[in-house]
């Protein structure tokens, strides 16, 4: 499983970093290294989308080829949910 969180301006000034060390200390925390792929990327391009998809305080995450969008708030529950339930 690859997980990419974005790294562009945006998502950063929005927390990519909390998310990204966050989801680092799960995955080490659970022994996920062999399974779990985590990654950055400079841009995304979902914040110029008019949905929901990019919101005022979220950062874009894509699992595989799924693309969230989550706030640092919810880095715990998105893992257990999109990461943790379909390993």
């Amino acid at each position: 499983m690859k997980i990419t969180v974005c790294i562009g301006s945006y998502c950063h000034v929005k927390g990519s970093r909390y998310i990204i060390e966050r989801i680092h200390q799960l995955i080490t925390e659970k022994n996920l290294a062999e399974k779990v792929e985590l990654a950055g990327a400079s841009c995304m391009g979902q914040c110029q989308k008019k949905d929901d998809s990019c919101t005022e305080k979220n950062v874009s995450i894509r699992v595989n080829d799924a693309l969230f969008s989550i706030s640092p708030e919810e880095t715990d529950a998105f893992f257990e949910k999109e990461v943790l339930s379909k390993l």
